[in-house]
């Protein structure tokens, strides 16, 4: 055989068994590599997160196919390469052990993270569930990390029965999360507790758009960050759609939310805003528009600047200062005991706020409103 033919030959049997060989079997050389950064992955079962973890940096795409995570481990996606895609199928579940979590954690720019048809990511919460959230009794995880993603999309999943908070997304810039689906629906009556759906934090640009979601806590908490936007969402069980707390973190700013065409149900508040007592940040440009609210069992819209150790202490306080914020048709009704509107504000910490279209009826109108800024009433 010609020698520049059998070398050839060669080169195309090597890459062929590249290519055939599992992932997380390869051992990388530096021609390997190149096709297995260009490769898709799929893995299963009880070893797939592991071969998942192994191999992340050498496949373009990853599918996790009824992967079993084990307990105490963290199904670790961060770091993955510029434009890889990871899209979860059939059911993803997770061992138990008493931790912090989190369950899933991805970072990376230009990912694309995406539930298959009919998957589900389950955290059975009720492992852990015993009233008390991050507050006490058992250690919790926390459920899905969106640390550092740059440009990324988070879309369609559907995560069932979370130990504690959903998503955390932190240190996030221009990322997307469409169509996610949160059901915690079963903590209602088996101790669910601090299930945050979205807590936003040092993040710009983060926008979340038709989410669907049963929890216990915040549909919305947005902690510090800027230009983030909550569209379509349905909200039910939890504590309403929330800035804050603001105050007492290393990043205490909000500045630019635009929350839009949500609905609120059954939840203890609808619209609320909630900055730390004797603590210093600012919250500015806030806008609540086109909200409907039903069912609100403790307030149709708070705003108060004396939040504290996970509760109002009575006194605001103007280090948070609240400027610009609007609410635009926010309407809807609550329960007989709850109050309709309740705004606390330190002296002078409140202002250019715009007020159209609130209305808020069915409940008690409050009588330890302070500081109200002239466009609002309460």
């Amino acid at each position: 055989m010609v020698p520049s033919l059998k070398l050839c030959l060669v080169a195309l049997l090597g890459a062929a068994s590249v290519q055939a060989a599992p992932a997380s079997d390869i051992v990388p050389t530096a021609a390997s590599a190149l096709e297995r950064r260009a490769s898709s992955c799929t893995f299963t079962g009880s070893k797939g997160a592991a071969s998942a973890i192994k191999a992340k940096k050498s496949c373009s795409t990853i599918t996790l196919n009824n992967v079993a995570v084990p307990a105490g481990t963290t199904l670790d996606l961060t770091g993955l390469n510029k434009g890889t895609k990871v899209i979860f199928e059939g059911e993803t579940t997770f061992g138990y052990k008493e931790w912090s979590g989190p369950l899933v954690s991805v970072s990376g720019t230009d990912i694309t993270v995406s539930g298959a048809s009919g998957a589900v990511l389950n955290g059975d919460g009720a492992r852990w569930w015993d009233g008390k959230g991050t507050n006490g009794g058992k250690t919790k995880p926390k459920f899905f990390y969106a640390h550092k993603m740059i440009n990324s999309n988070i879309q369609n999943l559907k995560v069932k029965n979370s130990p504690v908070q959903v998503f955390s997304i932190n240190g996030a810039s221009e990322l997307t999360l469409n169509k996610i689906t949160i059901d915690n629906a079963d903590g209602d009556s088996k101790g669910g507790h601090n299930t945050d759906a979205f807590d936003v934090g040092s993040s710009t640009g983060v926008y979340i758009t038709n989410p669907t979601v049963h929890n216990q806590d915040d549909c919305l908490a947005v902690n510090s960050g800027k230009n983030i936007h909550f569209t379509g969402a349905t909200c039910t069980g939890g504590h309403g759609i929330s800035i804050g707390s603001v105050g007492g973190r290393s990043d205490n700013t909000v500045d630019t939310v635009n929350i839009e065409n949500c609905s609120i149900s059954n939840s203890q508040n609808g619209v609320r805003v909630k900055t730390v007592y004797g603590e210093t940040g600012t919250v500015k440009g806030v806008t609540y528009k086109d909200i409907t609210l039903s069912g609100i069992t403790k307030y149709g819209v708070v705003i108060e600047q004396d939040y504290k150790n996970g509760s109002p202490t009575g006194t605001p306080t103007n280090g948070v200062p609240i400027t610009g914020l609007t609410l635009n048709n926010v309407k809807g009704t609550v329960s007989s005991s709850a109050t309709n509107v309740y705004v606390l504000c330190a002296s002078g910490a409140c202002s250019g706020w715009n007020w159209s279209g609130v209305s808020v009826k069915g409940g008690k109108t409050s009588s330890k409103c302070k500081n109200v800024p002239s466009s609002a009433s309460c």
